[in-house]
């Protein structure tokens, strides 16, 4: 059984797979410093300015009472969209929760991801020993970060308010990667009580544009000892306070923040995203970066489920490639297959359907271009080869179990497929390794784990799922034996949806090879 291929996949793209996907920093490693966090109780070692022009009066500081509801319980998803308990976290401890969330792997399947989402946005009750600081709230809000899920990550946020340091942190730099700054920075200003850091007031007021008052508290700053040297060097760069043209290159630091993204950009030195974490891609998707920077972030969103489908289909046909090879190649693939779909042409579909096919396959976006036009291909009368690759493609969308109740199989992989669609696997034997794995994990073959039945007894749905998603990552890494069993713990559950998805993923994407 190969590796996945997200993990082996290099020089694809003109050089090999940037660093972090392979091995991804934590949100917490390259969150920017924006706000004085608190720890246990006390702030750590920087100093916070407030935010209001010179001369503002000293704001009453709010104090939360220890017995406030914890923010644990703040979800968008409610249990009737998601068809989680509201009880998810069970009798589980907070901080167990926490690491437990922190831990799993970023890097999987798009069903075990959006499943992965599903739970992280769940309305549910806090652990019984939540406090108010809201600790698996933040884990929650970290790990979509993680997973470069900034939109649901942003809703999250503001479901909550956010109201306290370490939630605007996070929304702050939600904004500056998607160039809503203006949004946070106006509320920092109605909210100086955050205790924003000079370089957070800095950026923000020059934002507004009052750059005299930015440079005056640079300046205070300075004076006061209060402003590390580099990012000195980088404020004043950034305000051109000394009028320099020498043209000297900033040293890049070692830790880059949403924040000194955004500072080195404004001074003409910008870091390409590539091999920053994939939350940064969002920054390349605004209007001034170029098309080319923009497709590129797209398909490296799009590959870890992060951008809606139309994000993807709008850029891809928004103009004609003016060159040739790699990414303008898969552009002009989409645009010849996009159109020829439009047209109903079945001859035209049939010609430019497989190279666009493989055109996705070399950019993982697979699921993404099954979601964009698998009921159009399941509407056409497409026939032979052509029809047997359109039933596959619907096979990796949310319409694959239309497809498998209308598609008559001719090999005996299809066959395996249609069951797997349809959920009864009772009539098929297994051909490959692939299908065994599958076969396994839908018959009862492989029995649920210990580990999952201790967490279902104590009634820690949520513990289990986040066992079932570490389980998956580990057969996605070389043991076919740990996806049985997280298909059979998703179906224990009830996930019956997403084992189906997770099977036929699993069996077009990564078990062929």
């Amino acid at each position: 059984m190969k590796k996945a291929a997200w993990i082996t996949a290099i020089a694809l793209f003109g050089g090999p797979a940037p660093a972090q996907d392979s091995a991804p920093m934590s949100a917490i490693d390259w969150l920017s410093r924006s706000v004085v966090p608190m720890v246990s109780g006390a702030p750590v070692d920087l100093e916070p300015v407030q935010i209001e022009p010179t001369g503002a009066a000293t704001p009453e500081v709010t104090v939360v009472a220890l017995d406030a509801p914890s923010p644990d319980v703040i979800g968008i998803l409610p249990p009737s969209a998601t068809g989680l308990p509201r009880r998810l976290w069970g009798n589980g401890a907070e901080s167990t929760l926490v690491q437990s969330i922190g831990e799993v792997p970023v890097e999987t399947l798009p069903a075990m991801r959006d499943m992965m989402v599903m739970m992280l946005l769940a309305e549910a009750d806090a652990p019984i020993d939540a406090g108010p600081e809201g600790r698996l709230f933040l884990a929650r809000v970290d790990k979509l970060l993680d997973l470069g899920a900034l939109d649901q990550a942003q809703a999250l946020l503001e479901a909550a308010g956010p109201s306290d340091a370490e939630q605007f942190r996070r929304w702050f730099d939600i904004t500056l990667l998607t160039g809503t700054e203006d949004k946070s920075c106006a509320a920092l200003r109605d909210a100086p009580d955050l205790s924003p850091t000079y370089a957070t007031r800095i950026f923000c007021i020059a934002r507004g544009g009052d750059w005299d008052s930015a440079a005056l508290i640079l300046n205070t700053g300075r004076a006061l000892g209060d402003i590390p040297p580099d990012i000195d060097a980088l404020l004043e760069r950034f305000l051109d306070t000394a009028g320099d043209d020498s043209g000297q290159v900033l040293t890049p630091p070692d830790r880059i923040s949403p924040l000194v993204f955004r500072l080195y950009e404004a001074i003409g030195e910008p870091f390409a995203t590539a091999n920053l974490p994939r939350a940064f891609a969002f920054a390349d998707l605004r209007p001034i970066a170029s098309w080319r920077n923009q497709l590129e972030a797209a398909e490296r969103l799009a590959r870890a489920g992060d951008i809606d489908a139309n994000v993807l289909h709008a850029l891809y046909t928004r103009q004609t490639p003016a060159a040739s090879g790699g990414i303008w190649d898969r552009a002009a693939a989409y645009q010849a297959v996009t159109q020829a779909i439009r047209s109903g042409d079945t001859d035209a579909v049939a010609a430019t359907l497989a190279p666009a096919w493989a055109a996705m396959k070399t950019a993982r976006t697979e699921t993404v271009f099954a979601r964009t036009f698998a009921q159009d291909l399941l509407t056409l009368p497409l026939t032979g080869t052509t029809q047997d690759l359109a039933f596959e493609i619907a096979l990796l969308s949310p319409l694959y179990e239309t497809a498998a109740q209308s598609h008559i199989p001719t090999t005996v992989d299809q066959a395996f497929w249609i069951a797997v669609a349809k959920g009864d696997l009772s009539q098929v034997t297994a051909s490959t390794r692939a299908q065994e794995v599958v076969l396994n994990g839908f018959s009862g073959a492989t029995p649920v784990a210990p580990q999952v039945s201790q967490y279902l007894a104590d009634g820690n749905i949520g513990q289990a799922l986040i066992y079932c998603f570490q389980t998956f990552s580990d057969g996605l890494l070389g043991d076919p034996s740990a996806i049985s069993a997280a298909l059979t713990t998703l179906r224990t559950l009830g996930l019956e949806v997403t084992a189906r998805r997770a099977a036929l993923q699993y069996l077009l994407l990564e078990g062929r090879g």
